[in-house]
């Protein structure tokens, strides 16, 4: 992951008619990363990817790969493989066939078609499935050949759109696995579109996440997880308390509310998992409104001064009942310091 620019995007903007998806978007990969556009639909992710596979032409801007403007060189001239999301294999070909198709449109020496087929299968683990057709598999068995397919025509940049979404929840998992074993044994640069965090945070070297057709942020998992630097972000990341802040204070509905730490002015809000609430002590007050168990934990709703909050403990802990008044704390310690609250 030497070269920070393997894959640029300049001030690109991307449009429907007279409807702008994405504007002015400025964004570099590193060769070799494997990136995440996480957002809602119609946050422009998709629309992204299609630009750069060369399926939607830039209405300004510039596209780079490798030291090279694609801008406006065609779909199939841009060594970018793509992934859809629906697999698209042909159900009249076996398994052989559907991953040779690309190279045979290539009019490849049939003993180079044979080497990259066979090495193709053997990496994603379907060796064994070569004279089956797609009907015969399972659909993580279908997405592998999908992946393989477009393995073979050894592309500079491999795009995925949304691979796991036709998965059930194990086979999810389970191609997780396998789409980071296949990157990282081979290097590729890959890039896949979801709206599921766990997905992202799973699998990606670094997250995109977008709104609007913009960047929110971009960070490592870690990053995207632990320090969201916007409202969004807090929200799409799982942090339910969220409270802007001013001067130094929480912006609550019945005024402001201070804190027991004082805020560097330019702190424009705070959020708190649920988890990081402190229950049974603190200088806040609130009253149980509801409780659910969930497994290893019990989640609370409490009516207070400053909202409603969300908590969360161990359930092991002595179930605080609907209606109970507690006390409670949000550390600022444990809290994520947002930038931007709009």
């Amino acid at each position: 992951m030497s070269d920070a620019s393997f894959l640029s995007l300049e001030k690109l903007t991307l449009a429907y008619g007279d409807t702008v998806a994405v504007k002015d978007l400025d964004l570099s990969i590193r060769k070799g990363e494997l990136v995440a556009f996480l957002g809602p639909s119609g946050c422009g992710k998709t629309t992204t990817m299609r630009s750069i596979a060369g399926l939607l032409t830039p209405a300004s801007g510039r596209i780079s790969l490798d030291g090279v403007d694609i801008t406006r060189v065609s779909a199939n001239k841009r060594s970018v493989g793509l992934v859809f999301q629906s697999y698209a294999l042909f159900p009249h070909l076996s398994v052989f066939e559907n991953v040779a198709f690309g190279l045979r449109l290539k009019k490849q020496p049939a003993n180079d078609i044979e080497t990259r087929v066979t090495a193709g299968l053997k990496s994603v683990g379907l060796s064994k499935f070569a004279t089956r057709k797609p009907a015969e598999l399972s659909g993580g068995q279908q997405q592998r050949v999908a992946l393989a397919r477009s393995m073979v025509m050894e592309p500079k940049v491999l795009l995925l759109d949304e691979p796991l979404s036709n998965l059930d929840a194990r086979l999810r998992l389970e191609m997780r696995t396998e789409l980071q074993r296949v990157q990282k044994e081979t290097g590729v640069t890959m890039i896949f579109v979801t709206h599921d965090q766990g997905e992202a945070l799973s699998l990606a070297d670094r997250i995109v996440v977008m709104l609007n057709g913009a960047i929110e942020q971009i960070g490592t998992p870690e990053d995207i997880y632990n320090r969201p630097v916007s409202r969004f972000v807090a929200d799409f990341v799982g942090f339910e308390n969220i409270f802007a802040a001013e001067g130094g204070k929480l912006k609550a509905a019945n005024g402001p509310i201070s804190l027991s730490e004082s805020l560097p002015p330019d702190t424009a809000g705070l959020a708190w998992r649920p988890r990081m609430v402190t229950l049974g002590s603190g200088p806040f007050q609130g009253t149980v409104r509801g409780a659910s168990f969930s497994g290893s934990t019990r989640e609370y709703l409490l009516d207070t001064p400053l909202g409603a909050i969300k908590a969360e403990e161990d359930a092991g802990l002595v179930a605080h009942q609907p209606g109970t008044e507690l006390t409670f704390d949000l550390p600022v310690a444990k809290a994520a310091r947002l930038e931007r609250f709009g």
